[in-house]
């Protein structure tokens, strides 16, 4: 997510603080090197231009020319423009006293409606909503079909069913009165989209607008078609007014571009952003913290959530204690690898984590995705036994291990030749030497 234009800022805003004083062509020069990166990542020109403007004004006044650190007020300045420019605050649904308070998404086929209804949905019920599903996408083959399969996953999610009803807005007026009976908080419609707008779906999304009175109509675009998503939510919002935007397929964006320009072309918040496939891989957009990413300032609040969700206390002191005996088994590995998966790719984690993100070395020796799942499965085919006393692992065991997680026998040696070194690791970090010289900054190995 925002990759190449972070990289590239990184490397202007460095160039501007290795300079002690700066004066009026050092900041026109990089502000130059910024419009051509803003452009290069797709962001709408009129939002460059307004952009680059506002920081000139500022960036050339006493408060930076005649500042200590110049270059660091820069980089303040600009990263206060890109919150602006990602809405200035988070928004949230809004949510009234109805019950139920419906919440339509709409959208462009393939944008990737379904899966959002269905992570939204997760998010309510984190929050403690009791929520119901409908798919009133009566053209797609399967389409509610899926919206099925995916919402079953949530436990206490409910999930529209009559198949009765062929009409779109009599399928939703159906669903706000079984929402209603059975006591649901919140019920998301998933709308029928189409590969390009045509007066037929806009018709029918208005005639759902105007039968069911949403609380929030939300556009869900594909942050991976860049502009054309912007251009699109701007026509939604001319003809059906929406009130905000979710992101999808952010993880997979490298530039932004669609994400930095949408608040400023059409004046509507993007309120979610899409991270992942899984079904928790939803996030409330946090401007603050997506400016500080971009910039390369990592983003601790969203990693410190994440954690927190993904780690049992219970079992983080339990696993503390047999760190410190020395009895940390693979099967404490697996189970650790799951939790760092479950937080999102490494690289996202990583951009997290302020300064990480910028050490060259780490990025290329970080383990992808694949070797983490090559990894988990190694263990997998491994029996509880082995796991607990890995030494018993014998020539044998190897070769049906490596065929029982259709790998190598050479990747089981190397996990097992890195698992004791690591075991090594924390053992030396165990002691009180150990431990003296990780608070100096001298690892012990």
């Amino acid at each position: 997510m925002f990759e190449t234009i972070t990289e590239k800022l990184e490397d202007i805003f460095k160039k501007l603080r290795q300079r002690g004083r700066l004066s009026e062509e050092n900041i026109a020069s990089a502000l130059k090197e910024i419009r051509m990166v803003l452009l290069e990542a797709d962001v709408n020109f009129k939002v460059v231009k307004d952009f680059i403007e506002e920081i000139r004004s500022r960036a050339v006044g006493q408060e930076v020319l005649e500042s200590i650190t110049p270059g660091q007020q820069v980089v303040k300045i600009v990263h206060e423009r890109l919150v602006d420019l990602l809405g200035g605050k988070s928004s949230l649904l809004k949510l009234t006293s109805r019950f139920p308070d419906p919440v339509m998404l709409v959208g462009l086929q393939g944008c990737g409606k379904t899966t959002t209804a269905v992570k939204l949905a997760q998010l309510l019920v984190n929050q403690d909503k009791r929520v119901y599903l409908v798919s009133s996408d009566v053209y797609r083959p399967a389409a509610i079909q899926q919206l099925r399969i995916l919402g079953e996953k949530i436990k206490g999610v409910g999930i529209y069913g009559s198949t009765d009803v062929n009409d779109p807005v009599g399928m939703c007026v159906h669903a706000v009165e079984e929402a209603k009976r059975n006591g649901y908080d919140v019920l998301i419609i998933d709308t029928a989209g189409r590969l390009h707008i045509d007066d037929e779906m806009m018709d029918e999304l208005k005639r759902i607008k105007s039968a069911v009175n949403p609380s929030e109509i939300l556009f869900v675009a594909d942050a991976m078609t860049g502009q054309d998503a912007v251009n699109v939510a701007g026509k939604f919002n001319e003809l059906l007014g929406i009130d905000g935007v979710i992101m999808t397929k952010m993880d997979g964006d490298a530039r932004g571009g669609a994400a930095l320009s949408l608040k400023a072309v059409i004046g509507k918040p993007i309120k979610f952003i899409g991270v992942g496939e899984k079904i928790d891989a939803l996030e409330v957009c946090h401007p603050e913290r997506l400016a500080s990413r971009i910039l390369g300032m990592g983003d601790i609040l969203t990693f410190v959530e994440k954690a927190q969700a993904a780690v049992d206390e219970k079992k983080a002191r339990e696993l503390e204690k047999k760190i410190r005996k020395n009895e940390f088994t693979l099967e404490d590995f697996r189970d650790q690898l799951k939790q760092i998966r479950s937080m999102g790719s490494i690289q996202d984690i990583m951009g997290m984590i302020p300064g990480l993100g910028k050490i060259k070395a780490l990025k290329n020796v970080a383990p992808d995705e694949k070797e983490l799942i090559k990894t988990s499965a190694i263990i997998d085919s491994m029996t509880r036994k082995e796991r607990l006393k890995y030494l018993i692992i014998d020539g044998q065991r190897r070769k049906r291990i490596a065929k029982g997680s259709g790998t190598s026998v050479q990747d089981v040696n190397i996990l097992l030749r890195n698992y004791a070194e690591m075991r090594k690791i924390m053992k030396k970090m165990t002691t009180k030497e150990g431990m003296k010289l990780f608070r100096r900054g001298n690892l012990p190995f």
